[in-house]
Parts: C-alpha cells; sequence; structure tokens
C-alpha cells in the first residue's frame, strides 16, 4: 500500500482496541499462514467501561466496535477484513499500524 495510512481519531482508538484484543489468545486465533488474527470475542460496555484483557477503558472510547462506518473505513485502508458485525481479521498491516495510543490503556484492578 503506497503512502502513509491516515486514519481519524475514532478508527485508530478502535484498531488500538482490536490490537489489544488480537493479543490475547482468549479473544483472538492467529493464523500461522497468513499471519492474520481473527478476533473471535469483542467485549461488551458493563457501565461505563469495558474490559479488553488486562486493560479497562471507557465505553465511549469503544464505541467503534458498533460502528460499521469505522470497520469499513480500516478495511478499505487494508487494516481489517470486516464481517460487521459478527468478526473481524486483522491483517499483517493492521497487526503492525503504529497507533501510539498502546501505552495509554489502563491497567484494571478488577
Amino acid at each position: 500500500m503506497a503512502g502513509k495510512i491516515k486514519l481519524n481519531t475514532l478508527q485508530n482508538r478502535t484498531l488500538a482496541l482490536f490490537q489489544a484484543l488480537a493479543l490475547d489468545p482468549s479473544t483472538s486465533t492467529h493464523d500461522e499462514v497468513t499471519g492474520e488474527v481473527l478476533l473471535t470475542f469483542l467485549p461488551h460496555a458493563h457501565g461505563d467501561h469495558i474490559h479488553i484483557g488486562k486493560y479497562v477503558v471507557s465505553a465511549r472510547e469503544a464505541s467503534g466496535f458498533q460502528n460499521e462506518k469505522v470497520w469499513t473505513a480500516l478495511e478499505r485502508k487494508g487494516l481489517v477484513r470486516s464481517g460487521f458485525p459478527v468478526s473481524i481479521t486483522l491483517t499483517p498491516a493492521g497487526l503492525t499500524f503504529e497507533t501510539g495510543l498502546a501505552e495509554s490503556f489502563t491497567v484494571s484492578d478488577h
């Protein structure tokens, strides 16, 4: 893919959360042949937050999980393969895309 991929704030944040889910074997399946990762579980908010592995984020921060336009944009940019709303697969490009957000997640205390 030529050129730098640009994501808006919601797309970037959603991809970062998808990447975090891809790291957890309880929420993802890795395809060793293609290098892709199928997310097998998308968590739902309870109260005002959502748990993603060892992290907790505001439910508002995870609003892209239910936004088909976000999934479509990420797919158009080659970062995911969308099966909205039931499945999403991160491509190798999506797994390695630098969102700059991974360090901003808060570790859950419950």
